[in-house]
């Protein structure tokens, strides 16, 4: 029996490397591109490309997967690759990593996949734009645009900020907060992979319990048996803000993923902040993730 397809992934970083490696275990021959390929530590079994010289690795592509950001100048996968990628005949599933921030600022409303997207800060802007770009490049092959929200997991979580020290219980009653476990982008996209859509599909990548960030830390501080840090409000906190910290919370939205999930036939792993952190203290100890 013969694998289920070559997978080329542009941008082989935190998300894009822990699909390479749920798709490894498919059983998928996966190759990702760098721009630095001689100082990336990939995943054992990923064949490496340079992104400069990517052309053939597309050609045999089965699926592709960008996880590359635009810069101002638009999407630099479709500006350098976009002629060869239309033109490869053995491509039946395109997927772009986009983000929830193309919803906007909702005042804490709910939004779901069909929802209008109405971005504010000028980074969504950039992110729905790559996404029509990438709906015109994908003609009518199967693309999905997967919009993410805050990811988080083995050394990017509160529970880091805790050890070092960092984290602020920032006081804002009812700003909540979207997140996503990576291990569940990597999930959905072998799901998305298994089940392509006839055309181009959007799909939420948004754990079921938009939080409060103070929550979080709280629920860090307590698995980790150490105290809470003192709340700040909010108020008080933003002048310390970075401008892009400030951007984020500037936007409140409770995010939607029950279409994603029907449509794809799973439930997250980590359905919320409690189950991810608290696999994520499993697998540091050895124990494996779920």
């Amino acid at each position: 029996m013969g694998t289920p397809g070559a997978l080329l992934i542009f941008g082989l970083g935190y998300s894009g490397a822990a699909v390479a490696r749920a798709a490894l275990g498919a059983g998928f021959t996966v190759t990702g591109t760098s721009r630095t390929p001689d100082r990336i530590h990939a995943p054992h079994g990923v064949s490496v490309a340079d992104f400069a010289q990517a052309a053939p690795t597309i050609a045999a592509a089965t699926h592709l997967l960008s996880t590359v950001a635009p810069d101002a100048a638009g999407d630099p996968v479709l500006a350098r690759y976009g002629k060869e990628i239309a033109a490869a005949a053995s491509i039946k599933w395109l997927g772009y990593l986009s983000t929830t921030g193309v919803y906007g600022n909702r005042d804490g409303a709910w939004v779901d996949e069909d929802t209008l997207p109405a971005p504010s800060a000028d980074r969504s802007a950039r992110r729905l734009a790559a996404e029509e770009e990438w709906r015109v490049a994908a003609g009518a092959r199967p693309l999905d645009i997967m919009r993410v929200a805050g990811i988080y997991g083995p050394g990017r979580s509160a529970l880091d900020d805790v050890r070092a020290g960092r984290a602020r219980r920032v006081i804002k009653p009812g700003h909540a907060f979207g997140r996503i476990h990576r291990d569940d982008i990597a999930h959905a996209v072998l799901a998305a992979m298994r089940i392509p859509p006839s055309g181009t599909r959007v799909l939420n990548l948004n754990d079921d319990e938009p939080a409060e960030s103070a929550d979080v830390i709280e629920e860090a501080a307590r698995l980790l048996g150490a105290d809470a840090p003192p709340s700040v409000p909010f108020a008080q906190a933003v002048a310390g803000m970075s401008e892009m910290g400030r951007s984020f919370w500037q936007e409140n939205r409770r995010v939607s993923s029950a279409k994603t999930r029907a449509a794809l036939g799973l439930d997250w792993l980590y359905p919320s902040y409690r189950e991810g952190l608290r696999a994520i203290l499993r697998e540091e100890s050895g124990q494996g993730g779920a």
